[in-house]
């Protein structure tokens, strides 16, 4: 956004079409791993899906329930919604018991609750600790709202008890409450997670996740395990693989090895190495930290009574949803032979509407055109006013068109 001589607010064409792209990826990400005609039921408790929850039919006060990405189209098209990105191990509420009169229009024959389905004050459209809306008219303080993987509430930065990373996007968060419910992450958390971020350097701090077996190991000082080098202070520090932390993270991302795996507990090995770390605020983990869990039985036990059993699942994070995602959309996109969305539709039209939609089309694309290339002419930057300004032109000349059209009739 920019701004001209009179302090109004200006965008660019290219501005647009980049914004709207990037939504349009996000969109993608979020929903192009759920199923938009059938209602995911039958499928049982899914794995990860989209949600949404419906205030109109669950209004706040009765029971609170989710509904799958199709029927939130098919079943609930007009009603007030709260997006609730993805959960876990759900099944669509659409419905059952908690729905009164109202049956699902995909999928009717369903059990009056999901037993396993677990909910929070989410599905009544608040969140984080403050118990707030997002976005809060209340709230004068532009915040980001970052996902904890456990609980998978959303938490304002401002709020989770540490400062937020600047690479964020490519870690997963476990807030405070989250990590006390299951004390054996603060052992890993000390040898495995993100270090508190610093306002002079966020990625520094990050890069100093060392690999704990190779600290422990002496005489390996090359650069495939670990340099050296002297900060201001000229104290002596360990950056991992010669890397800065957010690149490193991303390789790891993409495919980097886990550490090897202890022929014992893992847990117990880096519980009995003396290191601790302050047992307080959310903490920050780099991307393949879930590889570096043990998986013994006593551990495995741990989780499960823990209700954590899915850090273990390689697919349940939401990076690999949306890979699943993007997968689907490529191969629905091969499938349509790159066939225009416009086309599509005019296909399932009558001649005489097809002729007359074409001819719309055109004559607005034209003038369209024509209306741009003024400004490109003089140099000067569209604004929103001017876009309202030229489809409020057209609204009339479709309106004129239609009047005159009545004195021809018979």
């Amino acid at each position: 956004m920019a701004a001209n001589e009179g302090d109004e607010a200006t965008v660019s064409l290219v501005d647009v079409l980049e914004e709207d792209e990037e939504l349009e990826n996000e969109a993608s990400a979020v929903l192009a791993g759920s199923d938009s005609e059938k209602c995911s039921y039958p499928e049982g408790y899914v794995k990860r899906q989209a949600l949404y929850a419906c205030s109109t039919c669950t209004p706040k006060g009765g029971q609170p329930a989710g509904v799958c990405l199709a029927c939130s189209y098919k079943c609930h098209e007009g009603h007030d919604l709260f997006e609730l990105y993805t959960k876990r191990n759900f099944r669509c509420d659409c419905g059952n018991g908690k729905f009164e009169e109202m049956k699902c229009k995909l999928y009717s024959d369903k059990d009056q609750l999901n037993m396993e389905n677990k909910y929070s004050h989410n599905f009544f459209g608040l969140y984080c600790t403050c118990n707030r809306p997002y976005p809060d008219p209340e709230d004068p303080v532009e915040d980001e709202m970052i996902q904890c993987i456990v609980c998978e509430d959303w938490l304002h930065g401002r709020h989770l008890g540490c400062p937020v990373p600047e690479c964020v996007e490519l870690q997963e968060m476990v807030c405070e409450s989250c990590m006390n419910n299951a004390p054996f992450l603060w052992t890993y958390a000390t040898h495995l997670a993100v270090p508190a971020a610093t306002k002079a350097s966020p990625c520094k701090a990050e890069g100093e996740v060392t690999n704990e077996e190779g600290d422990r190991e002496e005489g390996k000082n090359t650069t495939e395990e670990a340099s050296t080098s002297l900060n201001d202070q000229g104290e002596e520090k360990v950056k991992s693989n010669g890397v800065p932390g957010c690149k490193r993270r991303h390789q790891e991302m993409e495919g980097g090895s886990p550490s090897k795996a202890p022929s014992e507990c893992r847990l117990k090995e880096l519980g009995g190495t003396g290191t601790e770390r302050a047992e307080f605020g959310a903490v920050f983990w780099p991307s393949a930290w879930r590889t570096k869990l043990c998986s013994c039985v006593s551990c495995k036990k741990s989780y499960a009574e823990a209700g954590m059993s899915f850090l273990l699942d390689e697919s349940d994070t939401v990076l690999a949803y949306e890979n699943k995602g993007k997968t689907t959309e490529q191969e629905q996109a091969g499938t349509a032979e790159g066939r225009d969305p416009l086309m599509s539709a005019l296909n399932t039209l009558g001649r005489v509407q097809q002729l007359e939609i074409i001819h719309g089309y055109n004559d607005m694309k034209t003038e369209l055109k024509d209306f741009l290339q003024r400004f490109a002419a003089e140099g000067k930057v569209v604004t929103p006013e001017d876009i309202r300004q030229f489809f409020q032109q057209q609204q009339n000349r479709k309106r004129r068109r239609a009047n005159a059209g009545q004195y021809y009739c018979s």
